[in-house]
């Protein structure tokens, strides 16, 4: 890491580029945005924000299962109950009934509610609420590694289930005629989420999670006239919001992760209201 942290220095000559932790964060943010900006994609064209954002509350239950059963390693944990909750949400996603956001909603508060009560017991709550928001300027090197390699299992899936995932978002019947095996690339899609919502709690936070993956790509709905700009314009967006929020958490003193929302916001409603211009 000394070599890229040389580079940083040398391209990036900045005050807050002389902390390792500012350069950690940087890669970090490099590394998460694209991936948010991608995945985000995904999730928007295939109507799922809700669900992403019932997945990420349950955060607090695996936490809690891991607790229960003893584990030192509650990621572990949070990853084992966020796939097992996910493949269960999607089950019920595809009952395709008239309350299925009403079902998952009850699902997901219901879990959610079940982990606050098993940390709080004894007044313990406290060491697991630094989650709620999440902190990129602790990330090691170990975990920016983990995060390159999630990274490349997400480029790998959307080269080979782009396609399919789009022909599913456009009509399931239609892909089902066409050989693609619906029901296995929909839970390969919610797996992956699942993974990468767990693994990046810790450093974006649940509170707002789901906002870093569903805005830059909604934002970037607003102004794209095909697939490719859609893709394109998503990773910029989630690129440029997460730099220049880290930036300026840096000089304000302020949690990064909301400061990426806010700026995320910030180009939604700006794309929003360019959405004439865009779409001439």
């Amino acid at each position: 890491m000394s070599v890229i942290y040389h580079i940083l220095e040398t391209v990036l000559p900045f005050e807050w580029m002389q902390y390792d932790f500012m350069k950690n964060a940087f890669i970090a943010i490099l590394i998460i945005t694209p991936l948010f900006g991608i995945l985000g994609t995904m999730i928007v064209n295939n109507r799922m924000a809700f669900f992403s954002e019932a997945l990420g509350h349950s955060a607090f239950t695996g936490i809690a299962v891991g607790v229960l059963f003893g584990l030192t390693n509650t990621t572990l944990s949070m990853v084992i109950f966020a796939i097992v909750f996910a493949l269960f949400l999607n089950r019920i996603k595809r009952l395709n009934t008239v309350s299925t956001d009403t079902i998952i909603s009850v699902f997901a508060s219901l879990a959610t509610s079940i982990g606050l009560v098993i940390l709080s017991k004894g007044g313990n709550f406290s060491k697991y609420s630094n989650l709620l928001v999440g902190d990129i300027l602790s990330i090691t090197t170990k975990e920016i590694l983990m995060l390159l390699g999630i990274f490349v299992v997400t480029i790998l899936f959307w080269l080979f289930a782009f396609n399919k995932l789009h022909a599913l978002s456009v009509n399931q019947s239609l892909a089902k005629s066409r050989g693609i095996r619906v029901v296995l690339i929909d839970n390969l899609f919610v797996v992956l989420i699942a993974l990468i919502v767990m693994l990046s709690i810790k450093w974006v936070g649940i509170l707002i999670i789901n906002a870093l993956l569903i805005l830059p790509a909604a934002a970037s709905r607003n102004i794209s006239d095909d697939m490719r700009e859609y893709h394109l314009y998503s990773i910029l967006i989630a690129i440029f919001s997460g730099v220049l929020g880290l930036v300026l958490s840096y000089y304000n003193s302020t949690a990064t992760g909301p400061t990426i929302v806010i700026i995320s916001s910030i180009i939604f409603f700006a794309t929003l209201i360019c959405r004439p211009i865009f779409k001439k």
